[in-house]
């Protein structure tokens, strides 16, 4: 029973205070005097009277009632019901303070003088409660009024007495009548249950006032801790939405401030800190507005303000969509029906108290979800004497897949949910509605879900309940009030409320207390039972099991992995391993990873062998690297008794456990976890402690309901907690002292568990890394890396604890303390008594010190492990003279941007990453190991490159596996089209990846050319190791430089002489010691022969040597070729020849860069040519190199023009000029020599010789006779089109190329031009005029620079090459060519290239003067060389080309490469390969016109960088002559298998192999090529994009070669199992030409393997080449029609020879066949016949190849065969070839010789025969037969009847075969 109400109070206006602005309020009286024991008398009434402040008024107001609510220091809530009425203030009053009345009348109405008439102030009648009967005390505080003011005969003193003492039940749905004694009656009602809350219609008028959206903001604002601020202008209204908000949060509490009405004085409470939920009267609206972080709710205008800085996390879907769902169903029911065309007439809402019901009925069903087996995460930790229960909010989230959930987090979080846990947690209390419907509705509700009418079914239920909770006899509520009458506030003379006598109404009191302690005390039993917990979570979330379902498979793999581990079966393991890491990813797998796990460990324990350990601790690291720090699915906790289960023996009497590999994981450092895992433990242990207890007493029952006995610890708690008042003192005493030791020695035991898990492996390192705990990499089980967690605990929590000094202390400090932090809190939450806990700090720094011992020993044999599982280094090959400078380098070979081997787009296995080693030989990078991928782990990755083209080297850091950490890394890039990035593995010391960087930079960039490895092959390398061969290089170094530059200085001749380097015979290699320093570069001796090579600039003239050596030098065997000039005394030489071989530069003395031998016309003498020279760059002077056989023009090269050589050769020659100048004589010798180019060319000598004079004199003598005018015009012309050459080259078509880039042929046919052009550049011609007089014209065009070349290089190996994946697959690999410029730098040179040979093809001269003359100029000159005479399009002569055009006239392949020391800043500029990449091009466009294949292009473009040939070494002839390269190769190439030269190495391959020929070689004479040179005619090369991962590039052939072989003979090993044909080629790693060759290379092969079997010396396959093309054309010729198969061969192929692709028709044939040599040859396809009968003769393909021996022959022997028409029969020997499909006849049986081919394609039947004239007479005559081809009949005889069948069968089943 209770109080209806505790105080009556009378408040009223304090006069006093006036003049304070507002005025003030004062306790008039208040009954009784004395505060209650049990309830003191809460402060501050006087402000909640009037909330908006105490004033006077000039009008009586009609009185107001409204319920305030304080809460007490206890957080207790009174309810101070305020009834106010207004009463006169006496007139006189003001005038007794005169000083506060003027103070007043100033304040009130400061303009008036006059004082009002009356002023009103507020008197308020209080009760204060703390019960919420707010319509209880609306009337009794009525009545009171009604008896005032109605002047009732009744005592006041009565009623307020009756008032204070009447006492009512709280709960129990009694019913109450009371009367206060003034003839009223009044019924309460009583809730049924009072942890319901009562809100009669509050909840629903919310609604209406605000809103669904709004009220659901605000009730999550609330749930979530936000602060509420509601607004009205009725204070009812207020304190009705502050109920209705909290009716909501049921069954949540809310804890917070609650002030639903808040005076003006307090409005400062608003900026407090905490959450709340507070009314303010709205004319304090303007107060409200600056306040940031609050939710404003304005109830008269329905709006709800939420500010920017507020996020109100809302609910989560679902819920949020069916809560708003079933809210429009209650409120708004005509909804649904709206839009019927017949609405039922029926529908309408409930009434407003019923709404209410409903509403919150819809709000218990949402938090029964939100909430639902939230019983199964309770941990129960102790239940005597008090239960202590803990919530396991992570475990709860994670089995709702909640955890990304903001609102439920918060929640769970909140104060009212740990309210919620310890008032609802206890497992023996009354139950309520919410507890029932958590427990037993949930599968309904889910079962409902979507069906809107069961939905609406079951909130009306639940509706009905609450309804019946708050009135349980809705029939009698009949109520009997005295009223007021009306209007009587008004009454003008109404005197004040009287002053009420205290001592009655306290004896009235003292009377009823005295009476109330007689009584017996009521004790209504409490219902208390046993909380039902509901179905667990799992079977809640069933509908989420598809996800489950799928991942089946999944979790099989994962328990198959587990048990090949534990059966030692690793292959296997291994296989699967990827695919359980991945499985990894889903909560099932991981699950099942922990239960298959304790499945092997016994008795806690489980010793693994190493491989084993590695792969358990792998997967447990794969496990918790997904697990967040709230371990939610209970992954590390069910790890964690594992993790200290598993272990390895290292050493008798040292163990590893699992636990000090799997630290580095957030999940440890997070003391809820920790907690969590506690609490689990404890309640474990407790509930085994009550079982074991019961068994005892039970033994007998147990049999009887075994099934039972898996009960809760909460079922186990209420059983204990509905037993405990009936123990006994000492049997409660001992089991609060058992469960208290059970929680203490938990404690302990989680003390180590903790330390196992914090303390790193390796305890030495004091001081913390400060990193996510990835710290310092330590290698902990051996493939496997481990570090500090420590680091982060300290992160983590060293703020809170106060330790500055973080840095300094040490990790088992940090453990330490985390560990002391956690024992405090579960310790003192879980009532373990001081001492043990006392004792407890005493332990934990002893155990953590003993864990840290063992981890010492443990630390130190696990450095001592070998280490496992990695494969072996495999070696690679190498080449003969190759050697290993550094040991193999155990590393990762990582994917980078290209997709191929990493598995990408095309699918194929996962080549990349691989693990081998890298090797670091004295000629090249090589990579060599296996795929880490145990599907594709057999078979062997390498990839390399030389050491000479690297180009670009950076650190990286890279992680290596899924599972390891990151590792420092190298990216090599080589301008070979490759890329290494490397990933170190742990073992390698970072100081051997140094030395192993240093070594490569020596290797790439030697002090000398002399140290690359084309000169070093078979020395001994160890120089490279030893790092003291510093001291003499420098020295040397600038010696050669001397040398060579200032050569005519001649250094201390005396003792320096240069020695031609001669390697020494492989004999005495093993005696001789080499010097540290490669010393034999410059020997210092005197038995040299001194006259070998001097360092002068000249070689002495009587070295006849030299000259005879240049004579055999390339350039001089082209120039004989062309009949250029011979090398005859000058006497013998005959003058009608234009040009002469000049020897002018024999010494290199002109012109360094130069040949010796040099084309110059032949009027021009030597001594001129050393003037000339001057005027050019680099002394590089116009020379002839080519010229045309047919037109006689010739080409010739120059470098530019010095800056006064284009003056004085341009400057018009009648300028007048003072006097003979310098200058001016050079340049016209410059001019006569060009003449003199000019004039040896046959069409000018006839025919503008004449011309050209009168053109002089004209010009001369200012008169234009007709010459001069034809001249002038022709020349304008001519002039006319050489702008359009150059702007064209500028690319600026003028006259409109033809589209396909080839000059437009109209614009060039035209009658006048000039004889001579000269191509240069335009920056350097600026300023230059034409002059009309001269017969040559300048063309000057621009071109790019070296520097742009080699950015645009740079950037087609980042397209080609990427260094990792791009993120825009689709446009990346496009876009970056496009912008590397490469392909437009190709057309550029193409189009200059096309262009002169149009001019040299129409009989012009073109002199290409740009740049220094040996970059671009050497490009253009060889192209058009290329482009117009087929002899360069051989091997040879493309040997030939290259030889006289780059290496002769010195295009500087050592500077260009930058292939030593002073070469690297440079950098590498690729214009050889430009050069290479346009002769692909011209050769797509041209299959047929060149003899060498598309490989040998490549071959050339990897070698001429690679550094193994010395061929394309330094800069020049005149370098190669002073380091002796140039004469060596006579004597002494036969000693050495080590080739120096590429051209000899290409043609020794060349004659074993057809590897660098081009089947499809068909050349046209004298055919001059014009290729497209269009953008979109030119392709990528495959150079640049394509690797065979297998064997590494196929251009070291020796490598290559030994490689198939193997592979077979371990495939035949198996052939147990039936073996396919089918071979499967993958991209990027076979070699496609090797394992899948074409089909002539194919027949070619075949053919050398038959002719070995049969033991012949096998015939070059040249030979037999050559014969098959021979014997096609013959063939050709007899048929006179042309088979498919001769077509290839024939040269006569005069339609489409231009090629992108050329396809070769030939009507109704279907298939083609595809040849190509080399996988990259351009696959030109031709067709071969796809029916037998299309081929006219199979038998000539085979004709080459009959050796009788190696013969098929199916079945022979003798027939008579009839000739043709008047022949006569001849006895022949057959031969019926069933795999050649023919029959042969010879004339004997001993024949070689084929005398006739039957093809049986061509037979059409066969039929008996009979005799004709001259068969053989003894014959039966049934032995004919006659055989019918296409083209004729042949008739045969055999010798008798039954040979006759025979062969007929034979040949039948022949045909019938086929």
């Amino acid at each position: 029973m209770a109080r209806l109400a505790d105080y009556f109070v009378l408040v009223g206006y304090d006069p006093g205070k006036r003049g304070s602005g507002d005025g003030q309020g004062q306790i008039l009286q208040r009954f009784p005097e004395k505060d209650w024991e049990d309830n003191p008398f809460p402060q501050g009434i006087e402000l909640f009277c009037q909330p908006s402040g105490w004033q006077l008024f000039t009008e009586r107001n009609p009185p107001t009632f409204f319920v305030a609510v304080l809460t007490d220091i206890n957080s207790e809530r009174h309810y101070c019901a305020c009834f106010t009425f207004w009463e006169a203030v006496e007139s006189a009053q003001p005038q007794s303070h005169p000083r506060n009345g003027e103070g007043e009348e100033e304040e009130e109405e400061p303009s008036s003088p006059v004082q009002p008439a009356q002023l009103f102030a507020p008197k308020s009648l209080v009760l204060v409660s703390r019960l919420d009967h707010a319509e209880v005390f609306r009337n009794s505080l009525g009545l009171i009024y009604t008896i005032y003011v109605d002047g009732l005969s009744v005592s006041l003193e009565n009623v307020i007495g009756n008032l204070l003492t009447c006492t009512i039940p709280i709960t129990g749905g009694a019913q109450r009548t009371i009367s206060l004694g003034a003839g009223d009656r009044q019924v309460i009602q009583t809730p049924i249950n009072d942890s319901l809350p009562v809100s009669s219609c509050s909840v629903a008028l919310l609604f209406r006032q605000l809103g669904i959206t709004n009220v659901l903001y605000l009730f999550c604002a609330a749930l979530t801790e936000h602060k509420i601020l509601f607004l009205s202008s009725s204070y009812q209204r207020l304190t009705d939405a502050c109920r209705a908000l909290l009716a909501l949060m049921f069954p949540l509490k809310y804890s917070f401030t609650y002030v639903p009405i808040l005076p003006a004085q307090l409005l400062e409470v608003l900026s407090t800190p905490t959450p709340f939920i507070i009314g303010v009267h709205s004319i304090f609206q303007s107060e409200t507005q600056e306040l940031l972080d609050v939710v404003i709710a304005d109830l008269d205008g329905g709006t709800v303000n939420v500010p920017e800085c507020v996020h109100i996390s809302l609910l989560p879907e679902p819920l949020l969509q069916q809560t708003r769902e079933a809210l429009s169903m209650v409120l708004d029911p005509e909804l649904e029906v709206a839009d019927l065309a017949f609405p039922p007439s029926t529908i309408s809402a409930s009434s407003l108290k019923m709404q209410d019901k409903e509403i919150r009925a819809v709000f218990l069903r949402l938090f029964a979800q939100l909430l639902q087996g939230y019983r199964w995460c309770l941990h129960i930790i102790r239940i005597h004497p008090e239960p202590v229960i803990r919530f396991h909010k992570a475990a709860f989230l994670g089995q709702r897949g909640l955890t990304e959930d903001d609102f439920l987090t918060k929640v769970l979080e909140g104060m009212a949910f740990a309210g919620f846990v310890t008032e609802r947690g206890a497992p023996y209390r009354s139950i309520d509605l919410f507890d029932e419907l958590v427990a037993y509705e949930v599968k309904r509700m889910r079962a409902e879900e979507g069906n809107k009418q069961k939905i609406l079914r079951h909130i009306k239920e639940l509706a009905e309940k609450l309804y019946k909770n708050e009135n349980p006899y809705p029939a009698v509520t009949m109520h009997k009030v005295q009223k007021p009458t009306e209007g009587c506030h008004l009454r003008l003379h109404q005197k004040p409320f009287p002053r009420l006598d205290e001592g009655t109404v306290q004896w009235i009191i003292d009377q009823a207390t005295a009476k109330l302690q007689t009584a017996p005390p009521a004790v209504k039993a409490e219902k208390k039972c046993m909380v039902p917990s509901g179905p667990p979570i799992a079977a809640i979330m069933e509908r989420n099991g598809n996800a489950l379902a799928n991942s089946a498979r999944r979790l099989e793999v994962v328990r198959n992995c587990i048990s090949y581990v534990f059966e030692n079966k690793m292959l296997e393991a291994k296989k699967l391993f990827p695919a359980v890491l991945r499985a990894m990813k889903g909560r099932a797998a991981r699950h099942c990873l922990t239960q298959e796990l304790n499945l092997h460990v016994q008795q806690n324990r489980a010793v693994l062998d190493h491989q084993q350990f590695d792969f358990i601790i792998r997967m447990m690291n794969c496990c918790l690297q997904d697990c967040t720090a709230m371990d939610e699915h209970g992954i590390a906790a069910a790890l964690l008794p594992l993790v200290t289960a598993f272990c390895r023996k290292l050493s008798p009497g040292i163990t590893q456990f699992a636990y000090s590999c799997v630290q580095e994981h957030v999940v440890w450092t997070n003391i809820q976890f920790w907690e969590a895992m506690f609490y689990c433990d404890v309640q474990n242990h407790i509930r085994a402690l009550y079982l074991d207890n019961n068994e005892e007493n039970h033994t007998d029952e147990e049999s009887a309901e075994g099934p039972q006995e898996a009960k809760s610890a909460l079922e186990i708690a209420s059983e204990q907690l509905r037993l405990w008042p009936t123990m006994s003192r000492e049997k409660q005493q001992e089991l609060i002292q058992k469960e208290e030791s059970t929680v203490f020695s938990q404690a302990i035991h989680y003390a180590n568990r903790m330390s196992y898990l914090l303390l790193p492996l390796d305890t030495s390192k004091n001081r913390l890394l400060r990193s996510s705990g990835l710290g310092d990499v330590e290698s902990v089980s051996n493939s496997f890396v481990t570090n500090s967690i420590a680091g982060s605990v300290a992160e983590s929590y060293d703020t809170e604890s106060g330790f500055e000094d973080a840095e300094s202390s040490d990790v088992a400090n940090y453990v330490v303390r985390f560990i002391n932090r956690f024992v405090d809190k579960v310790c003192t939450e879980s009532g373990v008594t001081n001492e043990h806990l006392k004792g407890l700090h005493v332990m934990i720094p002893d155990i953590v010190q003993m864990h840290i011992e063992t981890l010492d020993a443990v630390h130190r044999e696990s450095k001592r492990l070998p280490p496992i599982q990695k494969p072996k280094l495999l070696r690679p090959n190498l080449l003969v003279g190759e050697e290993c400078v550094m040991e193999g380098l155990r590393v990762y070979l990582m994917p980078d941007g290209r997709e191929e081997a990493a598995g990408g787009n095309i699918g194929g296995p996962p080549l990349l990453p691989a693990e081998g080693a890298i090797f670091l030989t004295t000629y090249r990078i090589i990579f060599k190991g296996t795929p880490t991928d145990p599907l594709v782990g057999e078979q062997v990755v390498i990839r390399s490159f030389p050491i000479a083209s690297l180009t670009k080297e950076k650190k990286i850091n890279i992680q290596a596996q899924v599972d390891q950490f990151i590792q420092e890394g190298l990216q090599l890039r080589s301008c070979t089209f490759q890329l290494l990035k490397i990933a170190f593995d742990e073992e390698v010391a970072s100081d051997s990846a140094e030395v192993f960087r240093k070594h490569l930079h020596k290797l790439r960039y030697p002090q000398h050319v002399r140290g690359t490895f084309a000169f070093t092959v078979g020395q001994s390398p160890k120089q490279a190791m030893q790092p003291k061969a510093k001291e003499k290089n420098p020295s040397l170094r600038t010696l050669s430089k001397n040398l060579v530059k200032n050569a005519k200085k001649t250094i201390g001749r005396q003792y320096v002489t240069r020695k031609k380097y001669t390697p020494p015979m492989w004999e005495q290699r093993s005696s001789q010691h080499f010097p540290e320093d490669n010393e034999d570069e410059i020997s210092v001796s005197e038995e040299m022969d001194r006259s070998t090579l001097t360092p002068t600039t000249t070689i002495k003239p009587s070295d006849k040597m030299t000259i005879n050596h240049l004579v055999e030098r390339a350039c001089c065997r082209d120039y004989q070729r062309m009949g250029l000039g011979t090398l005859s005394s000058s006497l013998t030489r005959s003058k009608n020849e234009p040009f002469r071989i000049s020897t002018v530069n024999r010494m290199y003395a002109i012109c360094r860069s130069y040949p010796g031998l040099l084309i110059v016309p032949q009027s021009i003498q030597d001594n001129t040519i050393q003037r000339i020279s001057r005027c050019y760059r680099q002394n590089r002077f116009p020379v002839v190199c080519w010229r045309n056989s047919r037109t006689k023009a010739v080409l010739l090269r120059s470098g530019g023009l010095h800056g006064k050589g284009v003056v004085g050769l341009f400057k018009s020659q009648n300028a007048p000029t003072a006097g003979p100048s310098q200058t001016d004589s050079t340049s016209l010798e410059q001019e006569k020599y060009l003449q003199a180019v000019i004039n040896s060319m046959p069409h000018y000598a006839d025919a503008s010789g004449r011309n050209t004079l009168s053109g002089f004199t004209s010009a001369h003598m200012s008169s234009s006779g007709k010459w001069g005018s034809i001249r002038a015009s022709g020349r304008m012309s001519s002039y006319a089109l050489n702008m359009e050459i150059g702007s064209r080259l500028a690319g600026k078509d003028l006259l409109g190329a033809q589209h396909n880039g080839t000059p437009s042929e109209a614009s060039f046919l035209r009658q006048h031009r000039a004889s001579l052009y000269i191509i240069g550049d335009k920056s350097q011609l600026k300023g230059v005029k034409p002059d009309p007089l001269q017969h040559w014209e300048v063309v000057p065009i621009e071109v790019f620079d070296v520097r742009q070349v080699k950015a645009s290089f740079k950037k087609l190996m980042k397209a080609c090459v990427p260094g990792c994946p791009s993120t825009d697959p689709s446009v990346a690999y496009l876009r970056s060519l496009e912008e590397s410029e490469w392909l437009s730098q190709i057309h550029k040179i193409l189009q200059i290239s096309v262009l002169v040979v149009e001019l040299l093809d129409t009989g012009s001269s073109v002199l290409v003067s740009l740049e220094d003359g040996w970059d671009i100029t050497t490009q253009v000159v060889s192209l058009v060389q290329l482009l117009s005479d087929p002899y360069y399009r051989t091997l040879e002569g493309f040997r030939l080309l290259v030889e006289k055009e780059w290496l002769s006239f010195g295009h500087r392949f050592s500077h260009r490469g930058a292939q030593t020391l002073a070469g690297q800043s440079s950098g590498f500029a690729p214009i050889f390969l430009q050069f290479l990449d346009c002769v692909h091009q011209i050769h797509l466009q041209f299959p047929m016109e060149f003899e060498f294949s598309q490989y040998y292009l490549k071959f050339l473009s990897y070698h001429y960088i690679s550094n193994r040939f010395r061929t394309f070494l330094l800069d020049s002839d005149y370098e190669r002559i002073e380091l002796g390269l140039l004469y060596e190769e006579k004597g002494e190439r036969k000693s050495q298998q080590v080739y120096k030269s590429i051209w000899d190495y290409i043609d020794r391959l060349n004659k074993k192999a057809p590897i660098f020929f081009n089947y499809m070689y068909a050349p046209e004479d004298g055919e001059v090529l014009r290729p497209y040179s269009n953008i979109s005619n030119l392709k990528v090369w495959d150079y640049y994009t394509e690797e065979t991962l297998s064997e590494g590039p196929s251009y070291d052939w020796e490598l290559a070669q030994g490689q198939p072989e193997h592979v077979e003979e371990a495939d035949r090993q198996d052939t147990s199992a039936p073996q396919t044909k089918r071979k499967i080629i993958w991209p990027c790693y076979d070699n496609r030409s090797r394992v899948e060759p074409d089909a002539i290379s194919k027949l070619l092969e075949e053919l050398h393997n038959l002719e070995m079997e049969l033991g012949q010396v096998p015939e070059r396959w040249k030979d037999t080449w050559d014969k098959v093309k021979a014997s096609q054309r013959t063939e050709a010729r007899q048929e006179g029609s042309r088979t498919p198969s001769s077509l290839l061969m024939s040269s006569g192929l005069s339609h489409h020879r231009r090629s992108l692709g050329v396809y070769l028709q030939e009507s109704g044939v279907g298939s083609t066949l595809n040849l190509s040599l080399d996988s990259d040859t351009s696959s030109t396809s031709t067709p071969s016949s796809g029916k037998q009968g299309g081929r006219k003769s199979t038998s000539t393909l085979y004709s080459q190849f009959q050796m009788s021996e190696s013969e098929n022959r199916s079945y022979e022997g003798s027939l008579y065969k009839k000739g043709a028409f008047m022949k006569p029969w001849k006895p022949r020997w057959f031969v019926l070839d069933k795999t050649k499909h023919q029959l042969r006849y010879y004339d004997s049986r001993m024949d070689t010789e084929c005398k006739g081919v039957i093809d049986l394609a061509e037979v059409e039947s066969i039929t008996p025969g009979t005799p004709t004239m001259g068969a053989p007479k003894t014959v039966d005559e049934k032995a004919f037969f006659d055989l019918k081809t296409t083209k004729r009949v042949y008739n045969f005889c055999a010798q008798d009847v039954q040979l006759a069948q025979q062969w007929i069968d034979r040949i039948q089943s022949c045909l019938s075969d086929a």
